[in-house]
């Protein structure tokens, strides 16, 4: 789950990394790096709590967004695909629309470095045989009002 605050501390990321730790092993996920830049919210306590999980700190450099470039690419990806198209009324409604994005991105967006799949999804099997391809039943499912378009078979 996304977590936000208009209000970094120190505390809240050490809180947030301990809740990112269990989901990942609630999930069965591994990661192995947590790339993030040098500002003073990020406690050692945090290193300390990720390198216990076995996930490496990696630093950034100073001004250099570029060695972020993920997390650069998920920003940009955010803007034009939701934030660029709808108008938020306040800080609830963008809490909400940044879930139900976050929920699309991870579970049904597809990712070209992913084999078109989404990264919490598995690659559904291809398929060869030409009579299904000709009775194929889409769904389309309209999140946020329309912005965002999941699509899946139909059973």
């Amino acid at each position: 789950m996304l977590g936000t605050t208009a209000h970094p501390s120190a505390d809240w990321v050490t809180q947030a990394i301990r809740k990112l730790v269990m989901d990942l092993d609630g999930a069965g996920c591994r990661a192995h790096y947590l790339i993030r830049d040098r500002d003073g919210k990020f406690p050692t306590l945090m290193d300390e709590i990720l390198a216990e999980a076995g996930i490496k700190t990696v630093l950034t450099g100073i001004r250099m967004p570029r060695m972020n470039s993920i997390m650069e690419r998920w920003v940009q990806s955010c803007r034009h695909e939701l934030l660029d198209r709808c108008l938020l009324w306040n800080e609830l409604h963008l809490r909400h629309a940044l879930r139900e994005y976050e929920h699309f991105y991870n579970q049904h967006r597809a990712h070209q470095a992913l084999g078109q799949a989404a990264p919490l999804s598995t690659i559904p099997d291809p398929i060869t045989n030409p009579e299904q391809i000709i009775d194929l039943n889409i769904r389309r499912r309209d999140r946020l009002g329309g912005i965002l378009h999941e699509y899946s078979h139909a059973a």
